[in-house]
C-alpha cells in the first residue's frame, strides 16, 4: 500500500493544532493515521445534537470536512494549500448517544483537484452517514511558501 503523505504529523500535534477551532469546540479528535488514510472521533452531546435528541448533520458535514481538508493538506508539499470545492453528505441512520467515528480516504489526488470519501460509523460500527469532498489544490505566491 502506497502512503500518501508528504508532510510528517503525529495525531497528537493535530489534536494540539485543532483545540482553538471548530473542531476543538465539537471535541473532535484524531485517533489514527494508516499509510493512507485518517480517523477522527465525535462526541454525539449537546453541542453536536439537534433539538430532536439526535446527532445534527451538520455535525456529521463538520467531521467529514475536517477528516477530508485535514488529510488533503497532509499530502501536500510546502509550496501548496488546499481548499475546499464542495462537500456531500448523505445520512443513513441517527445516532443519539455515545460517539461517532469518521474514515478518510482518497479516491482522487490530482494536482489541481483531491476528491475524498469519508465514512462515518456509530459505535456498533454501523454506517451513519456517507460524504464526498472534493478540494481545490492552490500554489502559495513564491515569497509565501510555508
Amino acid at each position: 500500500m502506497t502512503i500518501i503523505w508528504k508532510k510528517e504529523f503525529i495525531i497528537e500535534d493535530l489534536n494540539q493544532f485543532t483545540k482553538e477551532t471548530i473542531v476543538g469546540h465539537l471535541n473532535i479528535e484524531f485517533l489514527e493515521k494508516g499509510n493512507d488514510f485518517l480517523r477522527a472521533t465525535m462526541p454525539v452531546d449537546k453541542k453536536t445534537m439537534q433539538p430532536m435528541g439526535i446527532l445534527h448533520g451538520g455535525a456529521s458535514v463538520v467531521l467529514a470536512e475536517t477528516l477530508g481538508s485535514t488529510a488533503s493538506y497532509m499530502t501536500l508539499d510546502d509550496s501548496c494549500y488546499s481548499v475546499g470545492l464542495e462537500v456531500k453528505a448523505n445520512h443513513l441512520k441517527s445516532v443519539s448517544k455515545g460517539s461517532v467515528i469518521g474514515m478518510v480516504k482518497p479516491v482522487h489526488l490530482g494536482r489541481t483537484t483531491q476528491v475524498w470519501d469519508i465514512s462515518i460509523e456509530n459505535e456498533n460500527t454501523k454506517l451513519i452517514c456517507v460524504s464526498r469532498l472534493t478540494m481545490a489544490v492552490l500554489k502559495f505566491p513564491t515569497d509565501q511558501t510555508r
